[in-house]
């Protein structure tokens, strides 16, 4: 599973991107990663959750390809759903080189 994450907008409108693959994460990530995409059903989530422009507001770009399924989804940081969190604060985390 391959995933592409990216953070942009903000105040300082700094953009933030990493790219992972469970092939090269230690077995431990791998599985993490791998059940964050799975509890936030990210393969049924809509490609666009975007709320009205906000000044200084965060968005977040995902592409996950997973063999056969691809699929792609950007999410205002106000419309962020629940079961999505998890997995943009463990990229987020990636991104900081935890």
């Amino acid at each position: 599973m391959r995933v592409t994450f990216e953070r942009s907008g903000g105040f300082a409108g700094l953009m933030l991107t990493t790219s992972l693959d469970t092939a090269t994460l230690p077995p431990s990530e791998a599985n993490q990663l791998r059940q964050f995409v799975q509890a936030a059903n990210f393969f049924q989530l809509p490609t666009e959750m975007s709320s009205a422009s906000q000044p200084d507001r965060f968005q977040y770009d995902i592409a996950i390809d997973d063999g056969k399924r691809h699929h792609a989804v950007r999410v205002g940081e106000s419309s962020v759903p629940e079961s999505l969190r998890p997995l943009i604060d463990w990229c987020m985390e990636k991104v900081r080189g935890g």
